[in-house]
């Protein structure tokens, strides 16, 4: 009751075989949910009706306790408990507790719905988590900064990308949260905390567009409508087992959406499977616009080579079953050098005024995004178009027609806990990877394909195959994936 975390451990038997489960998910061994509880900061403050112990044996028994959380409501906490070495330890539990009308590390702001789409649609039914960089009429953006909430203006018009969805039938429930000003792929927000990833029990959702991706993975939301710049949408894609669509550069308008940097930033969607996206894309795309693709596939050993062992193996074993030619991309490093260089001018340029009045507004990791992009000169950023024009005429001779495979991130989801080297490992190797759809502004789909098993979980943490196809093969990517899909 004193929510002591080392007591909490003591009590809970050691070894591989213990047992805690949630509504989230199960975790195996002490290590784990020592790890999930040191996360989470303790147990939720609550008082204890009810206590009833049902006897099993000398040196077994299970105790089952009513609770009344402060925040409301009723929960339950079941514990198999066993006399070991001389002393009584819980070898397993379930936590139940009243799940809370919302979540705040999703949603800023929810309905029913918040803005309905038309009576009769190809999307009735459907519903959608709007990240909270796009226009609604009647509410304000927060861009994931609630200093810059609190000076937003009230929106006249909706953007369109979220007026198609609306137009289709679907209803928007709600305005989730996203990474400040987009500007991260881990999904982190210092200000409305860090939305759960539903597929890794206490680990990071992905981001930027990581409510959408949490909205959809939970099944609070069917659609995610999002943005991806350097991979805001494949990241949390791949982090939590979803379909996510970055669109060809341009397709879809980007009008009256906060941007960060134009050269490279899109819409796109996070769904739960192929027919929702196909059609929340259809609705949207100007599909006269649309070209064919074929099942003609390339990797780049060069690109795999910054995936961790564990998710190089699985791309490995995927890609072993299909007809594929290597293809070279030229120095990664390079590219990717040419990539932040240019997304960090244009980073400053749309929000380095505004930040430089609001001193303090930002998280420290954000903050040091925009301080490095501060710095970037004239010259630099003049340097940098060049090299990414040369850069684009490279990829597409390489490329082609044809389409490149590769895992959607460099790691399954981090831990919430994992320190500040390992989450920047894991982003330098992620957008070295994401990189290549931005320079060359095509279409880039998130499919759930792979997994990685991880101590202490029952279910492989999932991670995305990535597809990268020709410019407005959006549509048809979709179809290509559906064919490498067990059920395609």
């Amino acid at each position: 009751m004193g929510n002591d975390l080392r007591a909490l451990d003591q009590l809970f038997a050691r070894g591989a075989d213990t047992i805690r489960g949630d509504a989230a998910g199960i975790l195996i061994g002490h290590d784990a949910i020592s790890e999930f509880r040191q996360g989470r900061g303790g147990a939720p403050a609550r008082n204890i009706l009810h206590v009833e112990i049902v006897h099993i044996s000398d040196d077994a028994a299970l105790v089952i306790a009513i609770t009344a959380p402060l925040t409301g409501g009723r929960g339950q906490q079941t514990q198999l408990w066993r006399f070991e070495e001389g002393s009584w330890v819980v070898a397993a539990a379930h936590v139940a507790l009243p799940a809370p009308a919302v979540n705040r590390s999703i949603w800023r702001t929810v309905g029913t719905p918040l803005v309905a789409g038309i009576a009769a649609g190809v999307l009735s039914g459907e519903t959608v988590a709007v990240k909270d960089l796009y226009d609604v009429e009647g509410f304000p953006v927060g861009a994931g900064i609630p200093t810059y909430l609190a000076e937003s203006e009230i929106a006249t018009a909706t953007s369109p990308a979220v007026a198609a969805l609306l137009a289709a039938g679907a209803s928007i429930t709600g305005i989730s949260q996203t990474d400040e000003f987009a500007y991260s792929i881990a999904g982190r927000n210092p200000h409305y905390g860090t939305p759960p990833n539903a597929a890794v029990l206490g680990a990071v959702p992905g981001g930027s567009s990581s409510g959408p991706a949490s909205a959809v993975a939970t099944g609070q939301a069917s659609i995610g409508l999002g943005t991806d710049t350097a991979g805001s949408i494949r990241v949390p894609a791949s982090y939590q087992g979803l379909w996510g669509l970055r669109t060809t550069h341009g397709s879809v308008s980007m009008d009256r959406l906060v941007a960060l940097a134009p050269t490279f930033d899109t819409v796109g969607w996070l769904t739960r499977n192929a027919a929702t996206m196909r059609t929340a894309a259809e609705s949207t795309l100007d599909t006269t616009l649309q070209r064919a693709v074929e099942q003609r596939f390339v990797v780049a050993p060069a690109l795999a080579a910054y995936a961790e062992p564990a998710v190089a193996a699985a791309f490995d074993a995927l890609v072993a079953g299909l007809s594929t030619e290597d293809v070279d991309l030229g120095d990664i490093d390079e590219l990717f050098l040419t990539f932040r260089t240019v997304q960090a001018a244009e980073a400053w340029r749309t929000h380095g005024a505004w930040i430089e009045a609001h001193p303090g507004a930002l998280g420290e990791d954000v903050a040091g995004r925009f301080a490095f992009a501060s710095t970037i000169t004239p010259e630099q950023e003049s340097a940098g178009r060049k090299a990414l024009g040369a850069a684009r005429t490279r990829l597409e001779a390489a490329l082609g027609d044809r389409v490149l495979l590769l895992p959607s991130a460099s790691s399954v989801a981090p831990s919430v806990n994992a320190d500040a080297e390992l989450i920047e490992r894991t982003r330098q190797g992620t957008l070295r990877l994401t990189c290549v759809a931005g320079l060359t502004g095509r279409p880039a789909l998130s499919v759930p394909l792979m997994g990685v098993h991880q101590p202490g979980s029952l279910l492989d943490a999932p991670v995305g195959l990535c597809l990268v196809g020709p410019r407005f093969g959006d549509l048809a990517l979709i179809d290509v994936a559906e064919g490498l899909t067990p059920s395609g």
